[in-house]
């Protein structure tokens, strides 16, 4: 199981309001006691954080505010120490407005070398006041800005796919394919086992940017998932293969093409990708299942393991998410005061987590999501996150996933941070003491409890680890399937309590099971004999 740490907001070692390497390593015991192998860790880099992080200055430095690079090293090897690996996030697709190379850009002026790392254009229409393309942003707004020219006339226009903060680098370029393959290096010898790619298949672009079309032949789109990508990730794999024990490579892939998609797993590319598709499902059977069957069917012909996650970062919290009428999420429907049902929501994040648990492959948990977080309402004088103001302000965001953790059941940041420290940088609802690691680490039924027991039986389960997935015989509104040779894994979509099939024990449920059957929102996970149970 590989866990995610959002380090801002997982623990806070100084006092200062935020979290910090000297709180990730104090917490390292709980991350083992929970069943980590590995964490993944979002950039912890220099940075201005105009994007959370996202937009790097300099990836051989720590951010001051988490700590050193020394303390990064120690973190790493203490984490080894304990059987958990680390994997570390690099932003491939741009960096911030304040890395030298932009910096010497801009300085450098129209023409020159430096600028041949981004992408400087000269403006269209007849005074050049228009952008060059019309491309979308991932962050909605404009994506490209411009310059000013030393005498203070309008100068050339740059391209920047997220926030105008976050240039995008020109992958053309050999410089920016040595620099980032020496990124790896830097990283890989100082122990980290593997990385995650942000934006993967956003990197290359059409030198001769292409207008954005309705439909695009594969490979052909301006700006995402061009075939000259993969020459980019099989040097990164030959980096990666380099060390002993191999180094991993994580991608964030979001295709809809699945064989597109499969490409980037080729065995001389990435081992893993991201999977989205089942992120963002809404809370249905038939929708689930198919989720599951495309990631299956997308991975089995080249070999690599599928992962699956119920959020991270960047996604609204699976008890908010699920309790609510749309269970589905996409970013362009995130609204301020959209209504949720806490209680629903909680069972059926109970009942996901197992669920997930129970399906082949890489299993992620974002923070928090074993105490069953709710997604945090931030005062808007508070919100940090870019997407809010590229909105217009209708969307309120990613911070509500980021609001620090809560540890214990009283002081100013709920054990976030040392008891005679600062309030968190953003605050937590007051509610969330209930939920914290104190009141929930002696209670059998909370959240924590269960992914506990969950993530122990999984990793003690042969059928679990490595087991076949075979769909089982049940009513339209039951997820049902066997997991090697006698573990079966049943979620009740339904509105209806469902019979059991014939089964020997019960390894884990996510409720108190009703006179021996299934209830509405709930997931439970079987012993049974041998081929004990009907296929589909």
């Amino acid at each position: 199981m590989i866990y995610q740490v959002y380090v801002r907001s997982f623990a806070d070692g100084n006092g200062d309001g935020t979290g910090d390497l000297a709180g990730v390593r104090s917490r390292l015991p709980y991350l083992r006691d929970l069943g980590v192998d590995a964490i993944w860790f979002n950039p912890w880099y220099a940075s201005p954080l105009a994007d959370g992080g996202y937009d790097v200055s300099d990836y051989r430095a720590i951010h001051p505010m988490f700590g050193t690079l020394e303390e990064a090293e120690l973190l790493i090897s203490e984490a080894e120490q304990l059987g958990i690996r680390t994997i570390v996030d690099i932003v491939p697709n741009h960096v911030s407005d304040q890395h030298p190379w932009f910096q010497a850009a801009l300085a450098a002026g129209p023409g020159s070398k430096e600028r041949e790392r981004f992408w400087f254009h000269e403006g269209a229409g007849e005074n050049g006041d228009q952008m060059p393309t019309a491309w979308v942003s991932s962050f909605q707004g404009d994506t490209w800005s411009r310059t000013t020219n030393p005498d203070g006339t309008p100068g050339e226009w740059y391209l920047h796919l997220f926030t105008a903060e976050q240039p995008d680098l020109n992958w053309n370029h050999p410089d920016v394919r040595k620099e980032h393959e020496d990124i790896l290096r830097f990283w890989f010898d100082r122990g980290v086992a593997g990385v995650r790619i942000d934006s993967a298949a956003m990197i290359i672009k059409d030198p001769a940017l292409g207008p954005l079309q309705e439909n695009h032949a594969p490979g052909q789109h301006p700006h995402i998932d061009r075939d000259e990508i993969h020459d980019i990730y099989r040097g990164w794999r030959a980096v990666a293969d380099e060390y002993e024990p191999k180094r991993i490579l994580v991608g964030e892939v979001w295709l809809e093409d699945t064989a597109r998609f499969a490409q980037y797993l080729r065995q001389d590319e990435m081992h893993t990708a991201f999977n989205f598709d089942f992120m963002t499902q809404p809370w249905d059977a038939r929708a689930m299942r198919s989720s599951i069957e495309r990631t299956l069917a997308e991975h089995e012909p080249i070999g690599a393991p599928a992962t699956w996650v119920l959020s991270n970062h960047d996604i609204t919290r699976p008890v908010t998410r699920y309790g609510r009428e749309d269970s589905s999420f996409a970013f362009d429907r995130k609204r301020f005061g959209t209504p949720t049902d806490l209680e629903l929501g909680t069972r059926r994040a109970r009942a996901a987590a197992l669920l997930t648990a129970a399906l082949p492959g890489c299993l992620y948990i974002y923070q928090g999501d074993e105490l069953g977080l709710p997604e945090a309402d931030v005062p808007h004088d508070l919100i940090e996150d870019p997407m809010h103001f590229r909105s217009g302000g209708v969307d309120p965001g990613r911070d509500g996933c980021r609001v620090p953790l809560p540890w214990s059941t009283t002081g100013i940041s709920l054990g976030f941070g040392p008891s005679a420290g600062s309030a968190p940088w953003l605050p937590q609802p007051g509610e969330w003491r209930e939920l914290s690691v104190e009141a929930q680490a002696a209670t059998a039924s909370s959240m924590l409890s269960l992914y506990r027991t969950a993530l122990a039986t999984r990793r003690a389960s042969e059928d679990l680890m490595d087991g076949g997935l075979e769909w089982l015989d049940m009513p339209d509104a039951v997820l049902a399937f066997r997991r090697g040779v006698t573990t079966v894994s049943l979620t009740n979509f339904g509105d209806s309590p469902v019979a059991l099939p014939d089964h020997i024990g019960v390894l884990a449920a996510s409720a108190e099971l009703v006179d021996g059957a299934l209830p509405p929102d709930c997931t439970v996970w079987l012993e049974v004999a041998p081929h004990g149970v009907g296929s589909a």
